[in-house]
């Protein structure tokens, strides 16, 4: 340790330990003091250590480049053009993922060692929680771009490096990654950093538009601009509109321009009103039939609309929905898939999804297993039963198990069966297990993350073998099965745990699919009319939604997802009057909602430094997502309700709740 590193580390803990924080002389110095308290007081860091830079295996990296791969192919260009820009400076570029992992890298090949020494490198892992004071890790917390320069980190470890990091936001207002470059050397004083800060803001800007441009090429594009010469080549403001002219997504400059327009401000660190849903004419002084007077072919100075509030106006220029275009006959055509009926009955048009069921269509009769995530209700058994019946499969039987629901008693004698006498008591019948009961079909195995670790073994062998050995037996009988699992759970976590094989999770994965939650479809009118439609015999009328119902139940987070929705309909439809579902025909916490101006505020926690580290490490990534549940169910790969059992386990209390909504 040279004398560098004992006085950094000697005026971090003059700075962790005084009793009030000394009046900051700028706003960078507060952020950094702020974090390095956090640091200290919150995940329990120790100042002086001199901790190396934490690399993930290739397999774990592999797991946290699949979440995030759909972004990270958009964002490559933006990350080769930023790299064009400061490579002659010694900067490295990074992508991480709201994990703060390191899943994207472009760096100098000639000082691979140094920088993979210092953790600039792909699966550096940087939160704020493990790595310290740093810019991806504060990025992530705060929110905030931000540069963190050489005496700014918290580890004397980092001090040589400046990092200047911004975050990345998706359309519907959820940090999803970190744009970052950082260099091994640089100048000491910090204002050195300031073109770099403001580089990595325009890239950041680059990317989260072309994220959203691509998202929503499905939906109508509203560009807003205060300037008309700059509306169709730069625009400011990005907002996505579905055909009912409902918003559907947004780039974070619109987030935050209309969130204050409705009279909720965004602060770094406080959660802003929800615009998903909100219609077009709430914002703007202008009618939805009206937007084809903003198409680019008229002159621009000619397009100006008002907002609804505050009067302002601002240019806009609209781009309808891509047409579907027929493919040319030419050798170059693009390649189609095609979806075979039973998957293509699970989607109304939802973009994410489609490619899940694209993907699966290809992978219907390949020879390996599979694996899917999702939230509780999102669909999981639907999509297995699907792929089944899109399979060469479909003949032979599908059998379901859900490995939460058997008692642990009954799960083996279940799942292998077991011969006569096998247990205590005379007589007892010979049993075939449900594995048997399979034989030339698929098997799938819901809630797999709750099988017993002493039977996980046991499935790896009909894996491996093709074979099954029930109780009591002592000559395995071969079996033919597809292997269909799925669970909500974070297997990552588990396997961490231990209480997960990784050579079983191997043998499941052969590929993964992951299932939108219901909150992020955006064939939500699809789902509700297939929903009503199922219910329609000739006993009863046809049903429709009220425009209030219907507005209603887009507001809603779905929490249940499928499940919830087809049970809320099923009731709207048994309550309601002259065949039209009204909004207080909807069950109770649908017919009363929080609009977007009810949104709640971002309060501090009872007293952090009471959590345990996990609550605290909870509690951040609740801070960073401006207590936006969802975002942080996603981030750590769990449901909404297991997040809230967390929260409850350690008195953890979102802002509405404390506020008594």
């Amino acid at each position: 340790m040279d004398m560098r590193q004992r006085e950094h580390i000697e005026a971090v803990v003059a700075a962790t330990t005084r009793t009030q924080s000394l009046a900051p002389q700028r706003l960078h110095e507060s952020i950094i003091e702020s974090s390095w308290r956090r640091c200290v007081h919150q995940y329990g860091l120790d100042p002086s250590r001199m901790q190396e830079a934490r690399i993930l295996p290739q397999t774990r990296l592999r797991e946290h480049q699949q979440r995030i791969d759909d972004f990270a192919r958009i964002a490559r260009h933006g990350l080769e053009t930023l790299y064009e820009q400061v490579a002659g400076m010694g900067y490295v570029v990074l992508l991480t993922d709201a994990l703060g992992v390191t899943v994207d890298y472009i760096g100098d090949a000639n000082t691979d060692a140094a920088l993979r020494r210092a953790g600039l490198y792909l699966g550096a892992e940087w939160s704020e929680a493990g790595a310290g004071t740093c810019a991806v890790g504060t990025a992530l917390t705060t929110g905030q771009a931000l540069t963190v320069h050489q005496l700014d980190h918290f580890d004397a470890t980092h001090i040589p490096l400046t990092c200047t990091a911004a975050p990345l936001y998706d359309s519907r207002g959820a940090l999803s990654a970190i744009l970052d470059i950082s260099a091994l050397v640089s100048p000491q004083a910090r204002d050195s950093q300031n073109l770099a800060l403001q580089l990595v803001r325009i890239y950041a800007g680059h990317i989260e538009n072309a994220n959203f441009l691509r998202t929503h090429r499905q939906d109508w594009i509203l560009k807003l601009n205060a300037s008309p010469e700059f509306v169709d080549v730069d625009p400011e403001y990005l907002i996505a509109l579905d055909a009912g002219g409902r918003i559907v997504g947004h780039n974070r400059r619109a987030h935050t321009m209309l969130a204050a327009e409705i009279g909720r401000p965004v602060a770094p660190g406080e959660p802003a009103a929800s615009l998903i849903g909100v219609p077009f004419d709430t914002l703007f002084d202008a009618r939805l039939e009206e937007l084809g007077r903003f198409v680019y072919s008229r002159p621009s100075e000619l397009r100006a609309v008002p907002l609804a509030k505050s009067g302002a106006f601002l240019y806009l220029s609209v781009m309808p929905p891509a047409p579907c275009i027929a493919p040319a006959t030419s050798a170059k055509r693009p390649r189609t898939v095609d979806v075979p009926a039973p998957l293509a009955a699970l989607c109304g048009g939802d973009a994410a999804l489609t490619r899940q069921l694209e993907r699966a269509a290809k992978l219907a009769d390949a020879p390996i297993n599979l694996l899917v995530n999702g939230e509780t209700g999102s669909g999981k058994e639907f999509f297995a039963k699907a792929l089944h019946r899109a399979s060469a499969r479909r003949a032979g039987p599908f059998v379901a198990v859900n490995c939460a629901a058997i008692p642990e008693t009954l799960i083996e004698s279940e799942l292998f069966g077991h011969l006569p006498n096998s247990f205590s008591g005379a007589g007892a019948k010979a049993k075939r297990g449900l594995i048997q009961e399979a034989d030339g079909g698929t098997l799938f195995l819901d809630e797999i993350g709750d099988m017993p670790r002493e039977l996980q073994s046991r499935l790896l062998r009909v894996l491996a073998e093709g074979e099954v050995l029930a109780i009591g037996a002592s000559r395995p009988v071969s079996v033919d099965v597809r292997v269909i699992s799925a669970t909500h759970q974070s297997l990552d976590a588990l396997m961490q745990d231990g209480r997960f094989r990784e050579d079983l999770y191997y043998r499941l994965n052969g590929a993964r699919f992951t299932l939108p939650p219901l909150r992020e479809r955006t064939d939500l009118d699809w789902l509700i009319r297939r929903f009503l439609e199922e219910g329609d015999d000739t006993a009863r009328p046809t049903v429709t939604l009220s425009a209030g119902a219907r507005e209603r139940l887009h507001r809603h987070d779905w929490p249940g997802n499928l499940r919830e929705l087809c049970n809320a309909l099923r009731y709207a439809r048994a309550v309601c009057s002259n065949g039209v579902i009204e909004i207080d025909d909807l069950p109770e916490g649908l017919s009363h909602v929080a609009l977007p101006d009810d949104a709640p505020r971002a309060v501090e926690a009872f007293d952090p430094h009471r959590l345990p580290p996990e609550g605290m490490l909870l509690m951040q990534y609740l801070r960073a997502a401006s207590w936006n549940l969802s975002a942080v169910a996603r981030q750590i790969g769990v449901s909404r309700m297991t997040l809230y059992r967390r929260m409850a386990r350690y008195g953890i209390q979102s802002p509405n709740q404390r506020d008594g909504h």
